[in-house]
């Protein structure tokens, strides 16, 4: 039995802390928010300490820095540290050095999946880092995840995962645009959406994302406050490598817009909260 300390117990980190319990890991965590949960320490040194490995679920880079900085006094040689944080690449090159020096392994590990997936241990991680290290964790990352695709040297997963996430910060965008242009022209909107899954530019997250649309759901699994921080983080490595990037850069400034309009804590399927009607 391995201890686990999870840093980070929001809509995904708070699920994977009960599917680790569940299979049989002894686990510590924290939260900046206190939950009162089994396990659960006061400080994230305390949390650590003892820990076999280290997965981080916190919520954007600053925060992993701060948090990792008081914790790392409790890291001793050899612990794996793996974030899964979804955080710029300077951060995830930082992290790899902090536990360097500490003579402990790193792991770049962030996810595709939010609620539903990191509750039922569906999500997909995408790795980087020594292969043969994630391989020897494959029962490890599989209590919570479908599976996981190794995408090369650190950081080459942090990069994967922001380019992904600003195709799923446009897609929505198009979405809601497609959906508002239909429905002012008097087509009904139940109708749009399921041509608009069968057409060939359909997707799965049109058919996830749609039905709650239409009903003014809203509830997060991904929140906009969360999206358009990662927008944030692609737009700077689209700067670094000299590539202009028009379409995320449009959709970020509406995000940011619609976050400081009160809409942070929404699924960030609510950028169709902009269409009057929808």
């Amino acid at each position: 039995m391995k201890k686990v300390a999870v840093l980070g117990l929001g809509i995904v980190g708070s699920r994977v802390r009960e599917r680790l319990i569940k299979a049989g890991y002894l686990v510590t965590c924290w939260s900046r928010t206190q939950r009162g949960l089994a396990g659960e320490k006061n400080t994230p040194k305390e949390a650590l300490e003892g820990a076999e490995l280290v997965s981080i679920y916190l919520k954007d880079a600053p925060m992993v820095r701060e948090v990792f900085e008081k914790a790392k006094s409790s890291l001793t040689r050899g612990v794996i540290v793996l974030n899964h944080a979804t955080i710029d690449l300077a951060t995830t090159l930082w992290l790899a050095e902090q536990c360097v020096a500490k003579g402990c392994d790193f792991i770049d590990a962030p996810f595709t999946g939010s609620k539903n997936a990191s509750a039922t241990g569906q999500l997909l991680y995408y790795t980087a880092g020594d292969a043969e290290l994630v391989e020897s964790l494959s029962n490890f990352l599989a209590v919570t995840s479908k599976g996981r695709i190794h995408c090369g040297k650190i950081g080459a997963a942090t990069v994967i995962k922001l380019a992904t996430n600003l195709i799923s910060a446009c897609t929505m965008q198009a979405m809601s645009e497609a959906l508002a242009i239909a429905a002012r022209h008097g087509v009904s909107p139940e109708i749009f959406t399921e041509a608009a899954i069968r057409n060939a530019s359909g997707s799965p997250l049109m058919a996830m994302k749609y039905p709650g649309i239409l009903k003014g759901d809203f509830e997060p699994h991904f929140t906009m406050a969360n999206m358009w921080k990662d927008s944030r983080y692609a737009l700077t490595l689209a700067e670094t490598a000299g590539v202009h990037l028009p379409a995320i850069t449009a959709v970020s400034a509406r995000m940011g817009e619609m976050c400081a309009e009160g809409s942070g804590e929404l699924d960030y399927s609510a950028l169709a909260k902009a269409y009057e009607g929808l």
